[in-house]
């Protein structure tokens, strides 16, 4: 039980922090993954830690490339699995996503724990378990190059929460269309996904799967239309314009 009252200006940002401490306890997350958390946190500060409208098209253009996708994949290392595993199924269930366990951090132990978290939260599937179906990701050397044939390696759209630069890039030299979740505009990972979701993705997943549940109802013409109309560029300096326009706010209340 959390002992942070709701009442905490800063409630939802701290019970977030405890849920990566539990997972670290719990064998989730690697020490590293404490470290990446805390960087994502100051740059949801920089957000005033919401949602803003580039968000919000990025979620949505989302959402209409997963469900053109033959075969959307959804990455999960171990803060994801902290973090939102029961969003992580509810996507994959509103998408027809498979879910892959791909760490950079890799031990048997750890990938165990992730793997029987997302069973406990309602995951029926998940590759990246068995060796005899791993292949390599050509341009990687740490172990995020090992991946499932039949997940990642095939996939058309690999959605990546907590994205690294360098997986991001090899995969878009294969060919594979990259959604990320980063609240850093400005890293490799937002600059070089096809879609760069800017937001916290505790508060975005959510949104993703909603996304696609509404969008299931639409053509595929107009799902691709969404797609196309997206810019991905503008869309992160827009984003640098809503993290100014809101530290010039904060300024000026201060």
């Amino acid at each position: 039980m959390s002992l942070i009252p709701k009442s905490h200006p800063r409630a939802k940002s701290l019970l977030i922090r405890e849920k990566l401490v539990s997972g670290f306890d719990r064998g989730l997350v690697a020490k590293e993954g404490l470290l990446a958390h805390g960087r994502g946190e100051a740059f949801d500060y920089l957000l005033g830690e919401k949602t803003r409208k580039t968000a919000k098209l990025a979620i949505r253009a989302s959402a209409a490339q997963i469900l053109l996708a033959d075969l959307p994949v959804i990455s999960v290392n171990g803060n994801i699995a902290a973090l939102c595993p029961k969003e992580v199924v509810r996507l994959a269930n509103a998408s027809r996503a498979k879910i892959e366990v791909n760490l950079f951090y890799a031990n048997a132990k750890r990938r165990r724990n992730i793997i029987n978290t997302l069973k406990k939260n309602g995951a029926k599937e998940i590759l990246g378990i068995n060796s005899s179906s791993s292949t390599i990701l050509p341009g990687l050397d740490s172990a995020r190059r090992i991946v499932d044939k039949n997940g990642i390696f095939a996939a058309d759209v690999v959605i990546v929460p907590l994205e690294d630069g360098d997986r991001t890039i090899a995969l878009r030299k294969i060919g594979k269309k990259v959604i990320t979740f980063d609240l850093n505009p400005l890293s490799r990972t937002s600059q070089t996904a096809n879609i760069t979701i800017i937001d916290n993705v505790t508060r975005a997943m959510g949104l993703l799967i909603v996304e696609c549940r509404n969008l299931s109802k639409k053509n595929k013409r107009i799902l691709e239309k969404i797609v196309n109309d997206f810019d991905n560029k503008k869309n992160i300096s827009d984003n640098i314009i809503e993290i100014r326009d809101n530290l010039t706010r904060r300024s000026c209340i201060a």
